[in-house]
């Protein structure tokens, strides 16, 4: 397929593909919050610490009415770049692609209809525990039972997320549970040092390695919620997770609970595949069974600043971005060029509100 790499287990990697082509999909995105976010310097996924909090919530709105109601605009990082959920929402859109919004402890309620789980918002992870264990145990077992249901709905339920300063909280949970991992940024100069020390600082508070203790520890809500989604879903249906290193975290902890890993696969966009300071590729290739694929958006051809952004560092991923470009691909047999003439109508519509 025309812009797509995979980059572990190829053969898995064709047979899924070709399996949900082009069937019925399904989009769900997560909302969540980690106060670890407020950390400075760790993420822009927001104007500012306080905006970062209305970053998950503006995503699912903006995804939902194509504008946003807990902000004025969409969610932009300091100079003016926008949300990745532009590329989310031109590819649903495009694709006619259904989806809806799920809160596991967005710090701000949403204006709009979504699925509530009743979870908190994760904690900073250098000082205190992301959640309890029972919180823990809440986030699973929501995400089985609305994996389970959602699942029964398409041929393909993809996954995505928001939550500021996840790859963090993903770094310190693969860390915990022995993997050599290295995340990517929404920062162009991946802020490596401050991550690794954030990591640190969470894991020398660590009591046990036992994967619900570690992701309890130092993970953050959205983790514990799509990995019980993924568990539950993936014997009904296919599943897709939509982002990069942070879900290579939902993958690792979902292993100890056990998933059908032939219906499971994560695809990202070629920015963060290709992101000299992350090991997304082989990171996937250590956690688990299950292919890998990086789609190319094209992004790097627009006549707008704002989206040749991406294929220039910043952002990269988020929202869903990279397995939504892929599912429009797959359900509309779409090239990577109709995808960007698509994105640069939705980067128009908004610059001319």
């Amino acid at each position: 397929m025309e812009g797509v790499r995979l980059l572990a287990d190829s053969g898995k990697g064709r047979d899924f593909l070709d399996a949900v082509r082009p069937g019925r999909f399904l989009f769900s995105l997560v909302m969540s919050y980690t106060e670890t976010c407020r950390i400075p310097g760790i993420t822009i996924a927001g104007a500012n610490p306080d905006a970062m909090q209305f970053t998950p919530p503006a995503d699912a709105e903006y995804l939902h009415y194509g504008h946003c109601k807990v902000i004025e605009q969409i969610p932009m990082t300091p100079d003016g770049k926008p949300t990745p959920g532009l590329l989310t929402r031109a590819a649903l859109e495009s694709a006619g692609i259904p989806h809806l919004a799920i809160n596991a402890g967005s710090k701000i309620v949403p204006q709009l209809p979504f699925v509530e789980t009743g979870l908190q918002p994760g904690r900073d992870i250098t000082s205190e525990d992301a959640m309890t264990g029972d919180q823990l145990t809440r986030a699973v077992d929501y995400g089985r039972m609305l994996g389970m249901r959602l699942a029964s709905l398409a041929d393909c339920l993809v996954i995505g997320e928001s939550i500021p300063a996840g790859t963090t909280t993903a770094l310190a949970v693969l860390q915990a549970l022995g993997f050599e991992a290295r995340v990517s940024s929404s920062i162009p100069e991946n802020p490596i040092d401050l991550k690794n020390k954030t990591a640190a600082a969470a894991l020398e508070r660590l009591g046990s390695k036992k994967p619900r203790d570690v992701v309890a520890a130092v993970g953050d809500p959205m983790i514990p919620l799509v990995a019980g989604m993924l568990c539950a879903a993936s014997k009904v249906s296919r599943v897709m997770l939509a982002g990069g290193t942070q879900m290579a975290a939902v993958l690792a902890f979902a292993s100890s609970m056990g998933f059908c890993e032939e219906n499971a696969a994560v695809v990202t966009t070629s920015y963060v595949a290709d992101d000299p300071t992350a090991n997304f590729a082989e990171l996937m290739r250590s956690v688990a069974d299950v292919p890998a694929a990086a789609v190319d958006p094209g992004l790097h051809k627009s006549k707008h600043a704002g989206l040749r952004a991406f294929a220039e560092g910043f952002a990269k991923e988020g929202v869903g971005a990279g397995g939504s470009i892929m599912s429009y691909m797959l359900h509309t047999g779409g090239s990577p060029e109709k995808f960007l003439n698509a994105a640069e109508t939705e980067y128009q519509r908004l610059t001319l509100q």
